[in-house]
């Protein structure tokens, strides 16, 4: 019988080309551009289109999901060395810990708050669109800028 090959296992990123290696500014994008960014922009997205958003909207609810999922990761990653266990309700420093990558670690922490509300002014920018009538989406981005946990 032959061998079936995963696809994924030959799939090439700008992560894998760099195993081993200090994660850039990019590769971390990358990363996230693919996770939480995209989560946020799928479930944004599938609310436009169960509202039968007309395509100008849903292309806004995709960009404003991109950019306060970027938002929200970087804030996640300044929070996790500016707060205590206590403030976060879970474990303060465990990326740093974990030596894993974050915006504070790669970029600075006054850098990655510069981008976070650099993000979010883009999130708040694809809301235009919506002329006012987004007030739950604005509300959310200024949340997640905002929040201490």
């Amino acid at each position: 019988m032959p061998r079936v090959r995963s696809n994924w296992s030959a799939a090439r990123s700008p992560i894998s080309e760099a195993e081993g290696q200090p994660v850039t500014a990019a590769q971390l994008r990358y990363i996230h551009e693919r996770k939480t960014s995209a989560l946020l922009a799928c479930a944004v997205r599938l609310g436009g289109m169960s509202a039968n958003c007309p395509p100008a909207q849903l292309a806004a609810l995709t960009d404003f999901g991109h950019h306060v999922g970027l938002a929200f990761q970087v804030i996640d990653d300044i929070l996790d060395v500016t707060q205590s266990s206590e403030q976060l309700g879970k474990t303060a420093g465990k990326d740093t810990a974990a030596s894993k990558a974050t915006y504070p670690a790669i970029v600075g922490l006054e850098r990655s708050r510069r981008v976070a509300q650099q993000l979010t002014d883009r999130a708040f920018a694809a809301l235009r669109v919506f002329r006012g009538r987004a007030p739950a989406l604005a509300g959310l981005a200024t949340f997640l800028l905002h929040r201490d946990r």
